[in-house]
């Protein structure tokens, strides 16, 4: 199935300034949300405890403030809906080693007043414990774009490398904005989406990349621009179909799949609809500003050629015995 023709190229490298542009005002934007909102980290990495009430009626949120403020160590919870009114969820900054050994009795005790429920769910993390997961998560990404880095340099060139990690910096940076703009909670599963976006964004990069490297050896053009147009012009309707096809899937987790997985759902839309943007728009760009130079690599490539037919006329010497 193609959405665009295959025959058609488009000119996306004669638009790259104004793209460049946008994206610098995206990741500005994202950089000046990060530093002055913050991220609102959630018990997984900043300690604490969570408790999950459910009603039989409506939640009387109002009440349940009420009565959580009469209580010293409560006197800080935030509560909150989730999913439907019956329903809510109370954040305690504290963990169980200063609430109580059994914080789902002292809860239950305290909202008696405020009507009929059940807890659900009770979570908690001490701050020692949020401290490490949040170090180790930071070290989790550091490692992942380090080793991408390697690989691309590896595989292709190293200005491919620099451009898939600008790209995937990109990504990554505008996603965390949105997190901080709609105040997502960020906890493991936000953690788990960014390593997601993070390998779903450079494996479109690679098919882009790969589709120029393989103009750059078999095309007669000299102009760099003109082979990345016409290779990004080749992989739009892939990228596009793959892109569309996630999207669909993840847009319905985040329209039904409950209040729980919200969070991951968004940030994996965020993540899908910036990487397929670097992608097409972005990555390549970034190449070019490289000053990637086409005479080099093809040198280098007719070098390697040259060096492997005489390794295999050297081979073929030997076996016969003539060396």
């Amino acid at each position: 199935m193609e959405i665009f023709k295959s025959n058609k190229v488009y000119n996306f490298m004669g638009r790259r300034i104004p793209f460049l542009g946008l994206s610098s005002i995206l990741f500005i934007a994202s950089i000046v949300l990060l530093l002055v909102k913050g991220l609102n980290f959630g018990i997984d990495f900043a300690g604490g405890t969570i408790v999950q009430v459910k009603y039989e009626k409506a939640a009387p949120i109002p009440d349940i403030r009420d009565v959580l403020k009469t209580k010293p160590e409560y006197a800080n919870a935030i509560i909150s809906k989730f999913g439907s009114d019956k329903e809510v969820v109370i954040r305690l900054s504290g963990s169980s080693s200063d609430l109580s050994t059994d914080i789902s009795d002292r809860i239950h005790k305290v909202l008696d007043p405020t009507g009929n429920f059940e807890i659900r769910r009770v979570d908690i993390v001490g701050p020692k414990v949020g401290g490490e997961l949040r170090e180790k998560g930071l070290m989790a990404l550091s490692l992942s774009i380090f080793i991408i880095l390697i690989y691309v340099s590896y595989r292709f060139e190293w200005r491919f490398a620099v451009a898939s990690i600008l790209a995937l910096i990109h990504d990554i940076t505008i996603a965390l904005g949105a997190i901080s703009l709609f105040s997502v909670e960020v906890n493991l599963d936000i953690l788990a989406a960014i390593l997601t976006i993070l390998g779903y964004s450079l494996n479109d990069t690679i098919i882009v990349f790969d589709r120029i490297r393989e103009g750059v050896q078999t095309s007669k053009e000299t102009a760099l621009k003109l082979i990345v147009n016409e290779s990004v012009s080749r992989t739009l309707s892939r990228t596009t179909l793959t892109s569309l096809t996630t999207f669909f899937v993840v847009a319905t987790l985040f329209a039904f799949g409950g209040e729980i997985i919200h969070g991951f759902a968004f940030t994996l839309l965020v993540g899908i609809i910036v990487g397929t943007y670097s992608s097409i728009f972005i990555a390549a760009s970034f190449l070019v500003q490289l000053k990637f130079s086409i005479a080099d690599f093809r040198a280098k490539e007719a070098d390697k050629l040259k060096r492997q037919k005489e390794k295999e006329k050297l081979r073929a010497m030997y076996e016969k015995g003539t060396v």
